[in-house]
């Protein structure tokens, strides 16, 4: 296939007469543009981790109070595209849609809860406390009801009962080696 050169048309004179290097001026500018919005993005995520860090401040002398046993909460902040300050594995606070709200929710397994959301650093470490204090309770009274049982074992007879099941299989597994070894030597022998 040949290249064909095409003659100017009224359209391309237009083009023409356009100013040489407005493309380049064009991406230039938009990239200064670009640049900008991820300047204020990055911004607004700095102003969430400082808001977060204050909280987390602030919840310091609660956690000073946790007696050191107790290993349910870790808490942190994680700096992802959502900076959130973590009390434990399921519950956090992050900041609301306008970036000045704190929001303090919980994953359960029929979805995220809101425990609280507030502007106001004094009430978030009251709902974090009482969720530290709820979680307490609960820690206490499932140590306090002992180990939950499993289904269809009675505690003192499931060691015997293991033995009873192992000395089984190896029985049933050692017929059924010796089913398969005389099988073979019968065929061998015909």
């Amino acid at each position: 296939m040949a290249w064909i050169r095409r003659r100017a048309q009224p359209d391309d004179a237009v083009a023409a007469d356009a100013e040489p290097g407005a493309l380049k001026a064009a991406v230039r500018q938009t990239r200064i543009e670009i640049a900008e919005r991820s300047a204020v993005v990055v911004d607004l995520r700095d102003a969430e981790l400082a808001r977060l860090e204050l909280l987390n401040e602030a919840l310091d002398p609660l956690f000073k109070d946790i007696p050191p046993g107790i290993d349910l909460f870790d808490r942190g902040i994680s700096r992802g595209d959502t900076p959130r300050l973590w009390i434990d594995a399921i519950a956090h606070l992050a900041m609301g849609r306008d970036k000045r709200r704190y929001r303090f929710v919980q994953d359960t397994r029929y979805g995220r809860k809101v425990l609280a959301e507030s502007d106001d650093i004094a009430e978030m470490v009251k709902a974090v406390t009482h969720y530290v204090a709820h979680r307490m309770i609960e820690r206490d009274q499932a140590l306090a009801a002992g180990p939950a049982p499993v289904a269809g074992i009675v505690p003192g007879r499931s060691r015997w009962r293991t033995v009873r099941i192992f000395l089984l299989g190896l029985f049933v597994g050692s017929c059924a080696v010796f089913a398969v070894l005389w099988a073979a030597a019968s065929r061998m022998a015909h």
